[in-house]
């Protein structure tokens, strides 16, 4: 048996083919729950990353065969001593040492860019929940990998939604957003909003709870996100959007968006959802996401399943969502590795 790991150059065809067919076993296998890969967002993102992020992606061949993909992101405007990766193997070629080589190469990769951390994800089973592969655990704390942070994925299934339960919460809600209003977009932020949405988004990781990740909040900017708009437009994707305008000072405070890929019309992933400290208190977060969910729902008549992710402590999100009819599913840990 003979392994070997060759960098995934862009423009190599037949190499983002295999890397395609890989993920999309991988996860088939892992979370088979998951929608379909899509092909229009996967290629895009091996040649197309987002802006302030280089890439570095391998193929790992076990007996000449492709056997394994990892796909690395390489922050160059924040985050500069950190590496993010995603690692698959093929079901039927794993335990036989393709992910070692993968992850040998990225810590190399990673050393050689001047990172001090490499850090990914593994899904886990929650008690009584569906079955999940513990492998990734297993492999994550054989290297010597710390648990940084424990988010769980929570679905909304549309089927199961109590449309008068979710009127009554937003109704319950409104008499504490006196003097605010809600504006909503789809996929271009309009140029009013465009600074006070880049200062919000530039928030996320600042406010939203990390663990003991060694990350830090994006130098988020006006050019940065239309460079993002453009990069999502390439891919195929469609983002809803709702925020909370605060009357007085005509200044956006609170937003949620969700995000479709090109392929997939029943299933969307929660994106950001952030109010500004000095406006919590006024239940703008239950607010913007009810607004979304209903002006989602209104446009995409195909859609069935929403997921999100929430830091296992972050119960005040954690309970807008259950709220709302989101039930958990599994949970998502991010291992640090200290290069």
């Amino acid at each position: 048996m003979s392994i070997r790991v060759t960098p995934l150059a862009a423009g190599d065809e037949a190499g983002a083919r295999h890397a395609f067919d890989i993920r999309s076993r991988s996860i088939a296998a892992d979370v088979p729950d998951f929608p379909p890969v899509c092909p229009r967002n996967f290629y895009g993102s091996l040649s197309d990353p987002w802006p302030g992020v280089h890439k570095a992606n391998a193929i790992a061949w076990l007996d000449d065969e492709p056997a394994g993909f990892v796909e690395m992101r390489l922050p160059f405007l924040e985050n500069t001593g950190t590496a993010d990766l995603t690692l698959d193997v093929l079901p039927d070629s794993r335990r036989r040492g393709v992910g070692r080589a993968l992850l040998a190469w990225a810590e190399q990769t990673a050393r050689t860019d001047g990172r001090k951390h490499l850090i990914g994800e593994s899904v886990f089973a929650l008690p009584g929940g569906d079955e999940r592969p513990t492998a990734g655990q297993a492999f994550a704390r054989a290297r010597g990998a710390d648990l940084a942070l424990t988010d769980v994925r929570r679905r909304l299934v549309v089927e199961t939604l109590d449309h008068a339960a979710l009127d009554a919460l937003f109704a319950a809600a409104l008499p504490a957003a006196a003097g605010y209003s809600l504006v909503n977009w789809r996929d271009h932020v309009p140029d009013e909003f465009l600074a006070d949405t880049a200062y919000l988004e530039g928030r996320l990781m600042s406010d939203a709870p990390t663990g003991d990740l060694a990350v830090e909040g994006l130098k988020m900017s006006s050019e940065r996100l239309r460079e993002e708009e453009a990069a999502r437009a390439r891919r195929g994707r469609r983002v809803y959007t709702t925020a909370a305008r605060h009357d007085a000072s005509g200044r956006l405070v609170a937003i949620t968006s969700v995000d479709f890929n090109a392929t997939v019309d029943w299933h969307v992933f929660q994106q950001i959802t952030l109010v500004d400290p000095a406006h919590r208190g006024h239940r703008l977060g239950v607010l913007v996401k009810l607004a979304n969910l209903r002006a989602v729902l209104a446009a995409e008549p195909a859609l069935r399943v929403i997921d999100t992710w929430n830091a296992a402590v972050n119960s005040h999100m954690i309970a807008i969502n259950e709220a709302m009819g989101f039930r958990p599913v599994d949970e998502w840990h991010s291992w640090q590795l200290t290069l």
